[in-house]
């Protein structure tokens, strides 16, 4: 156990402004309040923040960071409070404690949702000062060099999944490579133990076999780039087992297939220096085809920065080469921590600056809950990243496999929202084309487009599938509010009362709906229906014999469409969806079948799906087409064909189709002879009266021997 001189003294070491009293103030207030309390390994528990407080010194932090990892448990688990830590060691240190407390004390359903809250409130606390995610980092690498100490295997699997999914990315976020390396073997020993053994049995072989390979390359490495005039340190090292492992299950390959199990680092004093090596290296060795990245001059977004080789050297074995200054190999090696400013008194490195953090907090505000953040935030952090640019020019990093409608959203909010469509090197693209390294990428926006609920299906940015989601949970929400008021409207008129928002309100407990207008959301979901609310309102209407409802299909047109709901405006796929068995269009009678948590199904009054709800005439509800039908509205309207099996046939038909201003949306062919082909066509109509031209321009072309308008 670091004694308390010496923490000092390392400080001190790197800081000489260092604040010497508050350091020892905090060495002794931490080992007094934790007392006699204990870990899993029989360490007293102060040894914990004592070792977090010295691995925060190898990174040179400030006086703050280094009280704040004795502290960090102190609120926690002592009968300490944030008030006495502020009055003690002033605001900043208290803000920071309270940022790396655990927060065991929430209540939560699963531990999973814990992880998820805990998370959340991490982000928003290192949002402030990174220095709180550089503390917990500490924390939790201490944790797991002692995780072998807990009995529980499901708890050490637990705690090494979250290391893996959350707090290595994290280390990586901020360039701490050296860390996310250690917590990455750490939690892989525990997870995949026999796979690191198997993994450590073939290094070993292979170091057996070469003997003293790795020094050999490294003196032919050495020799080459000095005889060339590259003054140079070069150093060597085997791939730790998990980064090993990882690249096999990425690549899909064999252990012999990997190309950079050894990796070589080259530090030169300058920039042209590093690109006078690389040239060194490529003329004296052949080069592995597709294994040469430029993070110089296109840096990673943590600001990790180098160049990376593969190349078949000396004695023919497949390594990877970095080549760097001695800057770039402190920012790679500290991340955050090399930019640490405590010898100005300048402040400290605000989270801020981060984009990547940035959007953290924008995925933080569209989440609709904890369990959703962690979800994206994963989805934010896991991937290989792709550089592509704006038509300025400008550097945006994405996830690979990103989309345009991803970059769209990275650029900016409002421009993922209005997006319409884009150009991906100067030509126009599918918004789900996944983009490549080095693609310029512009955007084309309306300000009438809105988010599409489709979207989701390919986006990989958690940011892009937040806001998406958001936009469709609002969408949802008002178009439910809209129907449940129009079904509540007939409701209260079919038993002789007029609908206000007052007189549900008496009625709220019944229904547990927090307000009027939850209430009336979930009459819109089909959670409850309109009797129900009524009855509710007015209870005497319970001891009433039941209102005989007659099923819509029975009913005479004009007493069908007085009270029906009208559904112009809705966007298909939320509140309403159109029923695919008959297809229904504008024109049509139309009838909805309410589903519980579904909203509303639209059928064509004579669909014969309706015979099965029969029995539950609650259900059906009246609606109507509302308004004049827009050019811009599009609808699918279903034809049966039969078609002569003749050169030019189905060339015929699209023509028609085409000059009538119809899209084919989808086409199946259901059944095939020697003179005929019957299929079904899916077409895009504005209305009825659209589909029966094009059904009529159908029927006079001579290749189409029969068609009609396809039903159930």
């Amino acid at each position: 156990m670091i004694r308390q001189f010496e923490l000092v003294e390392r400080v001190r070491s790197y800081d000489p402004t260092a604040d010497e009293d508050a350091l020892n103030r905090a060495y002794v207030f931490a080992m007094k309040v934790h007392g006699s309390q204990k870990r899993a390994s029989g360490d007293p528990y102060f040894s914990h923040p004592l070792e977090v407080a010295g691995i925060l010194t190898n990174y040179k932090l400030d006086s703050a960071s280094i009280i704040t990892a004795l502290l960090h448990d102190t609120i926690e688990d002592t009968p300490a409070t944030l008030a006495d830590v502020e009055k003690l060691f002033g605001h900043e240190v208290g803000r920071l404690v309270d940022g790396v407390t655990k927060l065991t004390r929430i209540e939560l359903q699963s531990d999973h949702t814990k992880q998820a809250e805990n998370f959340r409130k991490l982000v928003l606390a290192m949002s402030e000062d990174i220095r709180v995610l550089l503390v917990k980092l500490a924390d939790r690498l201490h944790n797991m060099r002692t995780l072998h100490y807990i009995d529980d295997a499901e708890k050490r699997r637990r705690i090494a999944l979250e290391t893996m999914e959350i707090y290595s990315p994290l280390a990586e976020r901020i360039g701490m490579q050296e860390l996310k390396s250690e917590l990455e073997d750490l939690a892989f020993a525990e997870l995949h133990a026999d796979i690191r053994r198997s993994l450590l049995a073939r290094l070993n072989f292979l170091r057996e076999q070469g003997g003293d390979l790795i020094s050999r390359i490294l003196e032919q490495l050495r020799d080459t780039l000095r005889s060339a005039g590259v003054e140079c340190q070069v150093s060597g090292r085997e791939k730790a087992p998990y980064s090993i492992w990882n690249k096999m299950q990425h690549k899909n390959v064999g252990f012999e297939q990997l190309s950079d199990i050894m990796a070589f680092r080259v530090l030169v004093d300058s920039v042209e220096d590093c690109y006078r090596a690389l040239g060194v290296i490529h003329s004296r060795y052949s080069m592995v085809p597709g294994r040469f990245k430029d993070y110089i001059s296109t840096p990673k977004p943590n600001g990790y920065r180098s160049l990376h080789t593969g190349v078949f050297g000396p004695e023919r074995h497949r390594i990877e080469v970095q080549i760097r200054t001695q800057d770039m190999h402190e920012i790679a090696e500290l991340g955050v921590a090399a930019h640490w400013k405590y010898k100005q008194g300048g402040k400290s490195t605000d989270g801020r600056q981060y984009r990547w953090l940035r959007e953290l907090l924008d995925i933080l505000e569209h989440a609709s809950g904890p369990e959703e953040f962690l979800e994206h935030t994963k989805l934010e952090m896991f991937q290989d990243q792709v550089f592509c640019f704006t038509p300025k020019g400008d550097l945006i990093s994405l996830p690979r496999g990103a989309t345009p409608v991803d970059f769209a959203y990275a650029v900016h909010s409002e421009v993922g929202d209005t997006c319409v469509g884009a150009k991906v090197n100067g030509r126009i693209m599918p918004l789900r084309t996944q983009l490549n390294n080095g693609d310029q990428v512009e955007i084309v926006t309306s300000k009438a487009q809105t988010p599409s609920p489709t979207w989701e299906r390919f986006v990989v940015t958690g940011k892009a599938r937040a806001r998406i989601r958001r936009f469709v949970r609002t969408q949802q929400r008002a178009q439910y509010l809209g129907l449940g008021r129009s079904i509540l409207q007939r409701a209260f008129k079919q038993e002789g009362y007029e609908f206000t928002e007052k007189a549900i309100e008496g009625v709220l407990k019944i229904f547990k709906a927090p307000t009027a207008d939850d209430l009336i959301v979930s009459v819109g979901e089909g959670v409850h229906t309109g009797r129900e609310v009524v009855a509710a309102v007015y209870p005497e209407l319970k001891t009433q014999p039941k209102t005989n409802v007659v099923p819509l299909k029975a009913r005479s047109k004009n007493k069908a469409q007085e009270n029906a709901v009208t559904i112009k405006g809705l966007i298909p796929g939320m509140a309403m969806h159109f029923a695919g068995c008959c297809h229904p269009l504008p024109g049509d009678r139309i009838v909805g079948i309410v589903s519980t948590g579904k909203g509303v199904t639209i059928h064509t009054i004579d669909c014969e799906m309706l015979e099965q709800y029969a029995e539950n005439p609650e259900r059906w509800l009246d609606l109507a087409w509302g308004g004049e039908t827009n050019n811009r509205d599009v609808h699918v309207g279903r034809i049966s064909l039969v078609v002569i099996n003749e050169p030019g046939s189905l060339g015929n038909l699209s023509t028609v189709i085409a000059k009538n201003l119809g899209n084919i949306r989808n086409l199946k062919i259901t059944n095939r002879t020697t003179e005929f082909f019957e299929m079904k066509i899916d077409v895009e109509v504005r209305d009825v009266k659209h589909l029966t031209n094009i059904i009529a321009a159908l029927r006079a072309t001579p290749a189409i021997n029969s068609v009609e308008r396809a039903r159930n």
